[in-house]
């Protein structure tokens, strides 16, 4: 099943731009998914097992480097196959 994720990363931090640059140079990296990444969000597309298996380490990895963070998804689909 082939599926959209628009993800947000806000770091509670002063300094919050090179938490958002790693994660977002991770998720640019990842093999088999089309990443989308706009002024306010990015969209994830992909097979829901990639996108979801992806974004779950991407922000275990952020987690574990920032103090704080906040992550908004939204999932959608099914889309059809490209």
């Amino acid at each position: 099943m082939q599926v959209g994720v628009e993800i947000s990363l806000y770091p509670l931090a002063a300094d919050y731009t090179p938490a958002i640059k790693a994660f977002l140079e991770r998720l640019h990296a990842a093999a088999g998914l089309k990443v989308v990444t706009t002024s306010l969000s990015t969209q994830v597309f992909g097979s829901y097992e990639a996108v979801l298996e992806t974004l779950g380490r991407e922000m275990h990895t952020t987690l574990g480097q920032v103090d704080r963070a906040v992550f908004v998804l939204k999932v959608f689909g099914p889309l059809a196959a490209a």
